[in-house]
């Protein structure tokens, strides 16, 4: 056996055959076997050191056992091939003139040969504009993934024919919104997409019926946060917000109510209780609502929870903006 291919392991086991500790692994055929006796322990075992050789046309001295990860987020999940211009062969001989030619043919069609179709064409233009809503929008790699699957789904349904790619990608992308339960509007994506938010509602009701999605019921208390970081309240603030948010969902009165309506009037009533007042139009502006529905929502509130929060008369009415 070459001493090149074999190694000492010093490890705590003995074999099981004579009872020594003497294990040598071959690299070569993968077996851990007993230097005393011959006895094999284990076969096909992984090598989990660095490559030796590179492929890369730069000749980066690179040992990485493997490249970028696949994601369903490209294109050709990321296992397209790739012909490097080196011009040489896996041994570094150079190749001779009319191989040239031909390796130049066949990177030039291996170019070319995956933008023949036309739902290639179709997920390239899709997943880059996943990828960039996602960037502006900040979402994890699960929410891209997430959104990225219900797009090919639509489209191996026929679900993108006569509509807007952009359109159908920012529809799928609110979807694994609500799938994740993120906190993101509809003005979120919209303002990202260049689109209206009608027309976002339209493609994602399409999603809806379309794919027999089932979504979750939207979280008002998962908004509290990210509307509280906006206009600047303390995390107690939030908290207590939320506490109101968990009264009214026990009770049942937050049936019917919009989720970022419902968190913007809990977070306005507990700044009220707590003494970090905002006026209703920093609330509403931050929650993405309008002024009216921060001041019915908040009365109500007052009305259904007043005894529960220990609320008195002398608690302001809704905080309007100056001017």
């Amino acid at each position: 056996m070459d001493k090149h291919q074999t190694s000492i392991l010093q490890v705590s086991d003995k074999c099981p055959q004579c009872g020594r500790r003497a294990l040598i692994e071959d690299a070569h055929t993968g077996e851990l076997t007993c230097q005393q006796c011959g006895f094999v322990v284990s076969e096909r075992g992984v090598d989990q050191g660095p490559e030796w050789r590179m492929f890369s046309d730069d000749g980066a001295t690179d040992r990485g056992r493997a490249g970028a990860p696949t994601s369903i987020t490209y294109k050709d999940m990321g296992l397209s091939t790739v012909i490097g211009r080196s011009g040489r062969d896996a041994s570094g001989r150079a190749f001779a003139s009319p191989m040239r030619s031909t390796m130049e043919r066949l990177r030039k069609w291996d170019n070319r040969s995956p933008a023949f179709g036309s739902a290639e064409k179709n997920l390239g233009v899709a997943m880059r504009e996943l990828d960039k809503m996602g960037d502006k929008l900040g979402v994890s790699q699960a929410v891209r993934e997430r959104a990225a699957h219900i797009y090919r789904k639509a489209l191996e349904r026929g679900l993108l024919r006569g509509r807007s790619i952009v359109g159908i990608s920012a529809a799928s992308l609110y979807a694994a919104f609500r799938d994740t339960e993120t906190p993101r509007t509809l003005k979120d994506i919209a303002a990202v997409s260049n689109l209206g938010k009608k027309a976002v509602a339209r493609d994602y009701r399409i999603l809806l019926k379309e794919m027999d999605l089932n979504m979750p019921v939207a979280d008002a208390a998962r908004n509290v946060n990210r509307i509280a970081s906006k206009v600047g309240l303390p995390e107690r603030v939030a908290r207590k917000a939320i506490e109101i948010v968990r009264m009214t969902e026990e009770r049942e009165i937050s049936a019917g109510k919009a989720p970022m309506g419902l968190a913007a009037s809990a977070l306005y009533l507990a700044g009220v209780m707590e003494g970090e007042v905002r006026t209703q139009k920093e609330i509403a502006e931050a929650a993405g609502v309008t002024e009216v529905t921060v001041r019915n929502r908040y009365k109500g509130l007052r009305a259904d929870l007043g005894k529960t929060l220990g609320l008195d008369s002398e608690l302001p009415e809704p905080r309007m903006a100056a001017g």
